[in-house]
């Protein structure tokens, strides 16, 4: 059995999603070893603890600095022996001693078409721009923020009348449905992040931006 470690800072949600795909097989011989939130209040905490999984909150506020936090934070990772380590809205820049630790075997899924808006408020972004189209990515995550090489990317379409909320609730059903994908390839040994940092799928290089499916 596999073990993921889940990285998040609220609601969840792409955390219930993979813990649903552990439990129905869409991501095969895993399980979600521990969920660790560096907010108290993070909902996902609940969803944890209701699936027996062990939670964990560190909070930054506990430590003297941000290597003294990270530091603690990859010896709490390590005490599960992780496969896999996911980031499901882990709302924190993580610094390059951290991401080399895990390098290759950690994932980031981002509201964007990357690079396209990188960072805080895509959607908000992506409407203010006039894109017809929007969506979601998953990356391996390397010490440039969103810049790890991309896996896969889900396309949605913007319609002139939306608003934000549904834009937003349009790009996370295909998060639900791309990152157990991409966390099963990852397993299964399909996937992987050579040494030139390039992401291979079934040992072919992936194209720039990954495999795109239209919605």
């Amino acid at each position: 059995m596999k073990n993921i470690v889940v990285l998040i800072s609220g609601n969840g949600s792409n955390l219930q999603a993979i813990m649903d795909s552990c439990a129905n097989g869409t991501i095969k011989n895993a399980r979600v070893a521990a969920v660790i939130a560096n907010k108290a209040d993070a909902y996902g905490l609940t969803r944890a603890q209701q699936a027996n999984i062990d939670a964990v909150t560190l909070l930054t506020s506990d430590f003297a600095d941000r290597q003294a936090y990270e530091q603690a934070l990859a010896k709490t990772i390590d005490g599960y022996h992780p496969d896999v380590v996911v980031l499901a809205g882990f709302m924190r820049i993580l610094d390059s001693a951290f991401v080399h630790h895990y390098q290759g075997r950690i994932f980031n899924i981002h509201p964007s078409l990357l690079p396209k808006y990188p960072g805080l408020n895509t959607h908000q972004r992506a409407l203010e721009a006039g894109d017809s189209e929007h969506g979601t990515t998953v990356h391996f995550v390397t010490p440039e923020l969103d810049g790890g090489p991309v896996v896969l990317q889900a396309k949605v379409p913007i319609f002139p009348q939306d608003s934000i909320a549904e834009i937003e609730q349009r790009v996370q059903q295909q998060e639900y449905a791309i990152y157990p994908l991409v966390i099963n390839w990852f397993l299964s040994q399909r996937l992987v992040m050579d040494e030139a940092g390039k992401a291979l799928l079934d040992g072919h290089s992936l194209p720039l931006n990954g495999y795109a499916s239209d919605d």
